[in-house]
């Protein structure tokens, strides 16, 4: 009798949880205004302080790897707002063939692992330097994360 009234209890506070949980959470995604990341000569330096957060939101049942794939499948698909673009966000999301394949979080170590087919995450030190620190940022901001890798070693690559 008592480990049906636990399970009981427990079901009911599983229920009781979930319908407090918010619809949704706000999450931010990096995007790129080469406009802020210039040197003093006007040339564009290609590093982080080109970065712009922009808020989205994502269901709010989501934590862990789950919201973390949903939030870097959402910057990876690349929709900027006219608003957005016209403040002068960038960016080259979505790129042909490139997939999340797997989200793996151990001791705040995030390991991303992509399939890129055609090879869109490379061509050029700066451009693949700007699309790696979008995801990078995009990823750090979320609960558990203070370290991010890429697999495969060839993503982002010069």
């Amino acid at each position: 009798m008592t480990r049906q009234f636990l399970l009981a209890f427990a079901t009911l506070l599983s229920l009781a949880l979930a319908a407090c949980a918010p619809a949704t959470q706000q999450v931010s995604l990096y995007y790129y205004d080469p406009d802020l990341d210039l040197d003093a000569n006007g040339n564009i330096q290609c590093s982080a302080d080109g970065l712009v957060a922009v808020q989205r939101e994502v269901p709010g049942s989501l934590s862990g790897e789950r919201l973390i794939e949903e939030t870097i499948n959402l910057l990876i698909a690349g929709e900027l707002s006219e608003s957005e673009r016209a403040q002068g966000l960038t960016t080259e999301y979505p790129l042909e063939g490139v997939t999340l394949d797997d989200v793996m979080l151990d001791d705040g170590t995030l390991t991303l692992t992509f399939s890129d087919p055609n090879h869109q995450t490379s061509g050029g030190a700066c451009r693949a330097g700007i699309l790696w620190l979008q995801i990078e940022q995009t990823a750090l901001q979320l609960a558990g994360v203070n370290l991010v890798r890429f697999t495969p070693e060839d993503l982002f690559q010069p």
